[in-house]
């Protein structure tokens, strides 16, 4: 299965444009979005170019990400929110959970990191892919390069249910692959020097990993 993963597009014209573009040219089975999608006050904007691409797309909301965007979702065949819910494609599970943690800087939308991730430790699976927007703590997450904006609920997640794969973004500089334990971490925010990444994955063997030119 090849899937494309990207995060932090916020509405922006020109990255809905270069995910059409790589989706022409690599054809993936799946495009993943982990959060941060759309502008606040119009979600549809960027709803309905996605809505006209040829391919599922699975995602979750974050902490830029109004409510609405999920209540639209119905309107479009296409687009499936992964937000505590599973879903399968070539035998390979997804299951994703929207929002993000408590933050030292401003975040419209949290989550009880508890209590969602004992929710998602029922549906989550050795092998499959936990789609998320903030990353599991101390990969992938440093603001700055100071300091550490990660889940701690997440990393506990991944510790326990060893997923195969992470696909998160939220910190835009920290757009990159990194692994923790059993799990490969995919922080697919899109940025000046990355427009997503390509990953092969067949649900046995390690995922491969293609970062985009941004």
């Amino acid at each position: 299965m090849l899937i494309f993963a990207a995060a932090d597009i916020h509405g922006r014209p020109e990255r809905l444009a270069a995910i059409e573009d790589h989706i022409a040219s690599y054809r993936p089975d799946v495009l993943v979005l982990a959060g941060d999608i759309s502008r606040w006050w119009k979600p549809q904007e960027t709803l309905e170019p996605l809505g006209r691409l040829p391919l599922p797309v699975f995602l979750v909301r974050g902490n830029s990400d109004s409510r609405r965007l999920e209540k639209l979702l119905p309107h479009y065949a296409n687009l499936h929110s992964l937000h505590l819910t599973r879903k399968t494609i070539d035998a390979i599970d997804f299951v994703g959970c929207g929002g993000t943690v408590p933050l030292p800087f401003h975040s419209r939308l949290g989550f009880k990191e508890s209590a969602m991730a004992e929710r998602l430790s029922n549906m989550l699976q050795p092998g499959g892919v936990l789609v998320v927007h903030p990353p599991p703590y101390g990969v992938r997450d440093r603001v700055l390069g100071k300091f550490h904006a990660g889940s701690r609920a997440v990393k506990r997640l991944v510790a326990h249910c060893s997923p195969a794969l992470v696909i998160c973004g939220h910190i835009h500089e920290q757009a990159g692959v990194a692994v923790s334990g059993e799990t490969m971490v995919v922080n697919c925010a899109v940025n000046r020097g990355c427009g997503g990444v390509m990953i092969h994955f067949d649900g046995r063997s390690v995922a491969e990993c293609k970062l985009l030119q941004g």
